[in-house]
């Protein structure tokens, strides 16, 4: 039975989860008078330049990505890159997506780059809890190395309580032009097992979602206030949707790509 009031018993329960994030969820939307600004300024001004919003996450970072681009009720001109892009379009042997580690790995973020084929005018959003993985920082040393805005989405705390991965010993946070608190407690999860059993119910995933959702109403308010008309995705699923998203994709062709 879940406590009647969440989160005073310290239990485990739907109630003591929403207890716990209701509180994460506002100290991210602090976040709108600064950063998310300074965030919708790059991506507006990137759009405007026929630029595409290019977004990274890997595990559940991945995520944020899909979050950005491809969405019903987001933007046209996004793109989602994802570590099985290696097998999918650089004809690598599916046996490099096993296991966990690839993230890890800093070797394969040039690779990653450049199977994205980016226009010097996109803008990178790269979203990772840690912000420590090799593959990570050094694919965000690549897309400053090649000129481009980036935005980092991050857990300050968690990344704040661990050493770089990368050889170079940088984390997301020190590459990125704007920094975004996805406010993840260190170990992501919020809620304490019995027992010292560990925690558990994790928060990036949400927080997250609420950034890329207010970064893009932030970016439609600026075009519309302007009197543009923002390409945007209808949903697949109701009638006339298709004929729309394929109409609006089409001045972006070989720019983005909507793999499973």
């Amino acid at each position: 039975m879940a406590s009647s009031n969440p989160g005073e018993t310290g239990g485990v329960s739907a109630q003591d989860y929403v207890h716990a994030l209701t509180p994460i969820m506002a100290a991210v939307t602090e976040q709108i008078d600064g950063p998310i600004q300074q965030a919708a300024d790059l991506m507006t001004k990137a759009l405007r330049a026929d630029g595409v919003i290019q977004a990274f996450g890997s595990g559940h970072s991945e995520a944020l990505a899909m979050e950005i681009a491809g969405r019903a009720g987001g933007l046209i001109a996004t793109n989602r890159i994802a570590l099985r892009d290696l097998v999918l379009l650089g004809g690598e042997s599916i046996e490099v997506l096993r296991g966990g580690e690839l993230e890890r790995d800093p070797s394969i973020a040039r690779r990653l780059y450049d199977l994205a084929e980016p226009h010097p005018e996109d803008l990178f959003v790269i979203a990772s809890n840690s912000g420590v993985n090799g593959s990570i920082v050094e694919f965000a040393g690549v897309v400053k190395e090649k000129g481009h805005p980036l935005i980092a989405i991050t857990s300050l705390q968690h990344t704040g309580g661990m050493d770089s991965r990368h050889p170079s010993g940088k984390k997301l946070i020190d590459l990125a032009d704007v920094v975004l608190d996805n406010h993840a407690p260190y170990g992501d999860s919020v809620l304490d097992l019995p027992a010292g059993g560990g925690k558990v119910c994790a928060v990036s995933s949400i927080t997250a979602a609420l950034i890329a959702q207010m970064l893009v109403a932030e970016v439609l308010r600026r075009l519309t206030d302007a009197g543009e008309t923002p390409p945007v995705y209808l949903s697949a699923n109701i009638p006339g949707g298709d004929e729309h998203n394929h109409a609006l994709e089409a001045r972006y062709a070989g720019r983005i790509r909507r793999t499973a």
